[in-house]
């Protein structure tokens, strides 16, 4: 007898559809009072191609690049979205077959190629896609849309287009770079790669790119390598999505989730995989914590570390009395938790003497520091991912909130707002609706820090005629303030933010 088990929100595989992009915006129907200070737009990346002809992409971060905007202007809002047109999509589509290897998707070779000239393909090396389909962040005065590969696209923010294809190779020593860079206030861009260090080993390269100079000059020619942490293992680099910046310090946090440069160089030339077929733990090595000073450049030589986890997202990281505490979304097991591990920035503190937090650390006899972290969220089955705080005025400094994207068997179902100091939440949520990671933008005169508005796209894939809309939340409570509803789907999208008019 065959039984099968239904996921309590069901209509989450509206998420996954394939969408056509818009020729121009449509007008959204608002419900509500949009606030007249709110002015700009809300920019998302995220999968909108999830099959080209009968090929399907097997994996949520294979799907093609799609840039969506919610355009907010005089209390009215219009809605658009093109796909970028980056390498692996122009050539799917001219093609109409799977061209390059994505994440969990392999793309086999031509098949109206002979036998041999097949063969002679694997030996040219790895084609590593372009599919910006994760984050899009300023650099200067341009818009990149990015995945965590070498390339970035350059998209034009007002009307979508795609300009150019940015290969960071050829400016900086990395092989790949995360879609989680840090952006300060001035315009300086820092984010983390792999790279090969000394004597052909692995490293993590810590890139600065400036802000835009006098001469107007692009930043990204100007960009430079300021730090390099060493890997755990000479051959096998972790993955990495994210790190922590504060003002005078840089931390890279190193988790066991390795990628197996042998199998990812042999296995792809031979019998052709994916990435996520070189992926593999290594749980006995923990989970190394690096820590380097962000204005000299320096590599500080303190052994942190913990007992193992998986990370994607930081939340935050800040200084206080001499210590550095790091928050963290982190996996392990079943269980999602944001963990508070204080870091002793002077290494004759062996023990955390900060009075708002049970995380300790300890300096052990091999002359490591043992960090201990004190959870500050925890549920069963369900998660606090894709964590934003109000970044521009408390990235990298001590702050209270967080706002995040609640995952009910990792099916994303309500949004959260966490205190991070006396563990209060706030949620928002509504039957058969699935919303996305949640974008903080703040009162252009707000005095407290949690003095704004949340923005979200939800997908309500029920009987109604309009299954999408962007929902707009009271940051200080949660509670609905406006909905912007257009009469289409949406699917799933990752990261994004908002930009001023």
């Amino acid at each position: 007898m065959y039984s099968q088990v239904e996921h309590p929100a069901g209509g989450y595989k509206k998420l996954f559809e394939t969408v056509e992009e818009l020729s121009s915006p449509v007008t959204a129907h608002v419900t509500g009072r949009i606030p007249a200070w709110l002015k700009g737009s809300l920019l998302r990346c995220g999968p909108g191609l999830f099959e080209v002809g009968a090929e399907p992409f097997y994996h949520l971060f294979d799907g093609q690049a799609l840039l969506h905007k919610f355009d907010f202007k005089e209390g009215h809002v219009t809605y658009h979205r093109r796909f970028v047109r980056t390498d692996a999509y122009v050539r799917a589509m001219t093609e109409k077959r799977i061209v390059i290897t994505e994440f969990g998707t392999y793309a086999y070779p031509d098949p109206c190629k002979n036998i041999f000239s097949r063969f002679f393909s694997y030996f040219k090396g790895v084609e590593v896609t372009d599919n910006a389909l994760v984050n899009v962040y300023p650099v200067g005065e341009d818009y990149y849309a990015c995945t965590e590969t070498n390339f970035i696209t350059r998209i034009n923010p007002e009307t979508l287009e795609t300009i150019k294809q940015v290969d960071l190779c050829k400016y900086v020593s990395v092989n790949g770079a995360t879609a989680h860079p840090h952006v300060e206030n001035d315009g300086t861009v820092y984010n983390i790669g792999n790279c090969f260090g000394k004597k052909f080993s692995l490293a993590y390269n810590i890139i600065r790119i400036p802000p835009l100079q006098a001469d107007k000059e692009d930043p990204i020619n100007k960009s430079e390598v300021v730090v390099q942490f060493p890997c755990s293992d000479r051959f096998k680099p972790s993955y990495v999505h994210s790190f922590g910046l504060t003002p005078n310090y840089i931390v890279f946090v190193e988790t066991p989730v390795k990628i197996n440069l042998f199998k990812f160089l042999s296995s792809w030339s031979l019998w052709g995989a994916n990435y996520m077929d070189c992926f593999e733990s290594n749980e006995t090595m923990g989970v190394w914590v690096h820590v380097a000073e962000k204005k000299k450049g320096r590599l500080l030589n303190i052994k942190y570390r913990t007992s193992a986890f998986n990370l994607f997202h930081h939340i935050n990281t800040y200084e206080d009395n001499g210590f550095l505490i790091v928050d963290l979304c982190t996996w392990k097991g079943n269980e999602n938790a944001c963990v508070a591990a204080p870091l002793p920035a002077d290494t004759g503190k062996n023990l955390v003497t900060l009075p708002y937090t049970t995380a300790t650390a300890t300096l052990r006899s091999d002359e490591t520091i043992w960090l201990e972290p004190e959870v500050i969220f925890s549920g069963p089955r369900h998660a606090f991912e894709f964590p934003q705080i109000n970044y521009k005025k408390y990235g990298g400094k001590p702050y209270t909130y967080s706002y995040g994207l609640g995952l009910n068997h990792f099916v994303p179902d309500r949004l959260c707002k966490l205190n991070v100091q006396t563990r209060e939440t706030w949620v928002w949520q509504e039957p058969d609706s699935y919303p996305s990671e949640p974008i903080f933008v703040s009162h252009p005169d707000a005095l407290e820090e949690d003095d704004g508005v949340v923005l979200s796209i939800v997908i309500s894939p029920g009987a109604g005629p309009k299954p999408a809309y962007l929902l707009i939340l009271n940051a200080k409570d949660m509670s609905e303030v406006a909905r912007a509803e257009v009469e289409m789907n949406i699917p799933v999208t990752f990261h994004g933010l908002f930009k001023r008019a």
